[in-house]
């Protein structure tokens, strides 16, 4: 292969990478968007997703990584007060579909978001959520 044929090829390579990576940023932020339309349909009316919004849930910025039950100021219920879990993307989902079922004795009512897509979506724009 001569030298011009290799630089071309890897030019298209190049090329293509930043293609997919492009393509790829764009679908997280077609989620996260997404995300937030559902999140505001479905959490939005309990659950504050800014500093400034004041909220009957604890607010949903911090949650992934989250240790469960620790939002200052709030009046959790003894369950999950003492709940010993880490709001993981896994946990979110579990909670998101059965939230009694996952931890019986919480005062949320029951969620009930079962498609997998929507979890999905929500849990991008929860992702974005940060302190």
């Amino acid at each position: 292969m001569g030298r011009t044929h290799f630089f071309s090829s890897l030019v298209f390579a190049a090329g293509l990478t930043s293609s997919a990576a492009f393509a790829g940023a764009a679908f997280e932020n077609v989620k996260v968007e997404a995300g937030k339309t559902l999140f505001d349909a479905e959490c939005h009316r309990c659950h504050a997703d800014n500093s400034s919004d004041p909220s009957y849930g604890p607010t949903l910025i911090g949650i992934i990584g989250r240790h469960a039950g620790t939002v200052a100021d709030y009046e959790y219920s003894e369950t999950l007060a003492n709940a010993p879990i880490v709001w993981t993307p896994a946990a979110l989902r579990a909670w998101m579909e059965d939230n009694q079922g996952f931890m019986p004795g919480t005062k949320m009512r029951h969620v009930g978001i079962t498609d997998r897509t929507v979890q999905d979506f929500i849990l991008s724009y929860l992702a974005t959520l940060k302190n």
